[in-house]
């Protein structure tokens, strides 16, 4: 394990980190994903299987640290009020899942739009 925390984070397994960044957005009311210099969003083909996603991060850091080496992405924050009015819907209509914060490993928890907007909501509740 690493000494620093952003390490120690991204070092969790996927699950750990899914409950890592429900608690994270929760309290900060922001998610984080990746846009180009074109302000358009990263979007991930999987190689595997083909599932399409949106990889989104609990902050800033963890995000610009997934960037790293891609030259032209930088970190976007979006209110979780935005993010459930407007991109929920908009995921759920373009047929795209969500990838809840890849780690080192590139291991991350893929989550449908309305099932990652209820599992914020319940631990919301819980504040």
């Amino acid at each position: 394990m690493s000494d620093t925390p952003l390490t120690q984070v991204l070092e969790m397994d996927g699950e750990e980190r899914y409950d890592y960044f429900l608690d994270e957005v929760a309290e900060e009311r922001e998610i984080w994903i990746l846009v180009n210099a074109d302000n358009h969003f990263l979007k991930i083909v999987s190689e595997e299987d083909g599932v399409a996603y949106l990889p989104v991060w609990p902050g800033e850091a963890f995000a610009s640290e997934y960037a790293k080496g891609a030259g032209d992405l930088s970190p976007k924050a979006i209110s979780l009020p935005d993010f459930f009015r407007k991109w929920v819907p908009g995921l759920t209509r373009d047929g795209l899942e969500i990838g809840v914060f890849p780690g080192v490993d590139r291991e991350l928890w893929i989550s449908g739009p309305e099932e990652l907007k209820n599992d914020l909501q319940e631990v919301m509740s819980g504040f």
